[in-house]
């Protein structure tokens, strides 16, 4: 179920594979734990009864989940009570909280997915890092709204995504997504141009490019998902595959 966790003071993180009840067997055409937008619901209720069991804690209720509509840009929501009662899912690429038992939730199929969290300050972030979204500046957007919540030192986890090394794109496509993110410049392993987004995000992280925040750790997860069998993979399934999460938590 779980790719990979991590726990930081009061932080839960946690990054899902493509396997609910199958685990242990080969893996199915189309995975059993898909959590897309248009997926059975009752996967997000099993993710979020397994946070709390994992999570150390004993008469811990299960955490709320708020998710987004991702449209690969770098709009960032605030998750706060009255998003809450407005019962409607933001439309953004970012989401940000200082609300404890409150799991905010990234999908994503190959693009990065990038938990923030400032444990000290109580604020956390998910982040859908795609190639648009990279050249918008969706991790710079995330941090400063992260900053203007009360956030100081950021620690961050980078999800498993396609790898630069799989990822291949037209040479223009290369040349102006490098042309603001450097870092993300890439060739496939077969010699031909590519995006290393993981690398981008990474490198806009430790830019210091928001004002007042210093990035103390970031925590590269790895496993590429074109890669790996036990991950949902658009560029390797294509329409049949599903989406992993990636999720952030403060325990209450």
């Amino acid at each position: 179920m779980f790719a990979w966790q991590d726990t930081t003071g009061p932080v839960e993180v946690a990054f899902t594979d493509r396997h609910g009840d199958d685990r242990g067997g080969p893996p199915p055409a189309a995975g059993s734990l898909d959590l897309a937008l248009g997926a059975d619901p009752a996967n997000l209720d099993v993710v979020r009864e397994a946070l709390v069991g994992t999570s150390g804690g004993t008469g811990l209720r299960a955490p709320l989940l708020v998710g987004m509509r991702q449209v690969h840009e770098a709009e960032v929501s605030l998750v706060d009570q009255g998003l809450l009662d407005a019962a409607e899912v933001p439309v953004c690429d970012a989401l940000v909280t200082r609300l404890p038992g409150v799991a905010l939730l990234v999908r994503v199929a190959d693009c990065v997915p990038l938990l923030l969290a400032d444990t000290e300050a109580g604020v956390v972030a998910a982040v859908h890092a795609g190639r648009p979204g990279l050249a918008a500046g969706v991790v710079p957007a995330a941090v400063r709204a992260m900053r203007d919540e009360g956030a100081t030192k950021v620690a961050a986890w980078v999800g498993p995504h396609v790898c630069g090394a799989c990822y291949e794109v037209p040479e223009p496509m290369r040349a102006e997504v490098a042309q603001v993110v450097p870092a993300s410049w890439a060739e496939t392993s077969w010699g031909t141009p590519a995006l290393d987004i993981g690398a981008g995000v990474r490198a806009q992280l430790l830019s210091g490019q928001v004002d007042g925040i210093e990035v103390v750790d970031v925590v590269d997860v790895g496993r590429c998902t074109v890669e790996d069998e036990d991950l949902y993979s658009y560029r390797r399934q294509g329409k049949a595959s599903g989406r992993l999460g990636g999720l952030v938590w403060m325990r209450p």
